[in-house]
């Protein structure tokens, strides 16, 4: 007797296969991430993220959860928001809402307008809330405020360009001297390159332009702040200390505390100043500071910021990792480079940076190590049940029939 044939599934029956199993497992995903979002909730109600030395919340969720940015900064969205939207987190919650879709309008919609968005979710992608919530009103914006300086850098495969943004006062002050080092370069190069008649040899250089005067200005100003600062990156300190108690206090300046100066002196040359009963009694000699082969040995060798997950690379400090007070050499093995964010924490007391330099140890104020790894890890229990995410419908939005959300004149009149 020969075997049945057997009948291979239709392709449409495949797909309402997979895609039932794919809604299954959206939902598990949904309702798990419901519950790292009450996480991060209490994380941030108590701010107990901030012991992990972390910048902020949303940086301490995409290192701990091992996401990315934008993902951490909707699950800290959704958890700073979570009272002012129950409706749609318990749509999370059940599965039937995704994270993204929830994070969208916890990002950007008004107070109020939780029933609106959690009803125009279950059949809304994220692409259409975000236009739906470009219709909603938006609260009167604050007083604009004064536009802020800044320099900002894009760089490609050839070129650098810096775009420099300054009040109308400085720069008319950068303007002149930018004139001023362009003329002198024009009238240097007359001197050396024109003759009499006004014209000038083929091998003559390019005439002087202000890029010429911008690299002009900035590499005079680089020569005097070298014969200034020969270190080149930090300043001098001047601290007054009483050799009867450890107080201390910058020169003409407040008090410091122990962290305060510990932390003034660690990447800078300093003077101190003994005194007793407010006296001066003599001056200890200078520090050594950080010389400039040094620095960028130790930029060759951490790059960035040695903290886990920091990765700062720019504004850097060099930490003794034994501090100079405590007869720290200034030495490659002895040096770390940390942000000024990690950095002041280190001195306060909240993370502990160990060396040796090349194989350095940081730890939190419990004395858990940070080593930059997520706390993901295979799951103890089940995946959550009975819940399937049906996800948006997919239809084309028609938005001249659709009904902005608008604030109820009740509620305007009561907040009034």
């Amino acid at each position: 007797m020969s075997a049945a044939p057997t009948i291979e599934p239709t392709r449409e029956a495949r797909v309402d296969v997979l895609f039932d199993r794919l809604a299954e497992l959206q939902g598990q995903r949904n309702a798990i991430d419901a519950q790292i979002v009450d996480v991060v909730a209490e994380l941030d109600r108590d701010e107990l993220w901030a012991v992990t030395g972390a910048r902020s919340l949303e940086s301490c969720v995409a290192w701990k959860t091992g996401s990315s940015p934008v993902h951490a900064r909707g699950v800290a969205a959704v958890a700073r928001r979570a009272s002012e939207f129950p409706q749609c987190v318990d749509g999370l919650r059940r599965g039937e809402l995704s994270l993204d879709q929830v994070a969208t309008v916890a990002e950007r919609a008004v107070d109020g307008s939780d029933a609106h968005y959690a009803e125009l979710a279950q059949s809304a992608t994220v692409a259409q809330l975000r236009t739906a919530l470009r219709f909603a009103p938006r609260p009167a914006p604050d007083p604009r405020p004064s536009p802020e300086r800044s320099v900002t850098k894009i760089t490609d495969d050839e070129f650098a360009t810096w775009r420099i943004q300054l009040p109308h006062v400085e720069a008319a002050v950068f303007d002149a001297a930018l004139q001023s080092h362009l003329d002198a370069l024009v009238a240097e190069w007359r001197r050396d390159h024109e003759s009499r008649d006004g014209s000038a040899s083929e091998s003559a250089p390019p005439f002087p332009t202000a890029a010429d005067a911008f690299v002009r200005l900035v590499s005079l100003g680089w020569d005097a702040d070298v014969a200034a600062r020969p270190h080149g990156h930090r300043t001098t300190v001047v601290l007054h200390v009483d050799v009867d108690s450890p107080a201390g206090s910058l020169h003409l300046g407040p008090m410091l505390s122990e962290a305060e100066r510990r932390y003034l002196s660690c990447d800078a040359k300093y003077e101190v100043w003994f005194e007793r009963d407010g006296k001066p009694i003599g001056c200890g000699r200078d520090t050594r500071e950080i010389s400039r082969r040094l620095r960028r040995a130790l930029e060759h060798r951490d790059r960035t910021c040695v903290v886990a997950g920091c990765g700062s690379s720019r504004g850097l400090h060099a930490h003794h990792l034994v501090h100079w007070e405590d007869g720290g050499p200034t030495e490659l093995w002895n040096l770390a480079l940390v942000c000024a964010h990690h950095h002041r924490l280190h001195h306060r007391g909240l993370i502990t940076i160990r060396g040796p330099g090349d194989a350095v140890r940081v730890t939190d104020a419990s004395g858990r190590m940070l080593d930059g790894s997520s706390v993901a890890r295979p799951p103890s229990k089940s995946p959550p049940t009975d819940v399937r995410y049906r996800g948006p419908t997919g239809e084309h939005a028609q938005w001249v029939w659709y009904a902005p959300f608008a604030p109820s004149t009740d509620a305007s009149a009561a907040d009034n």
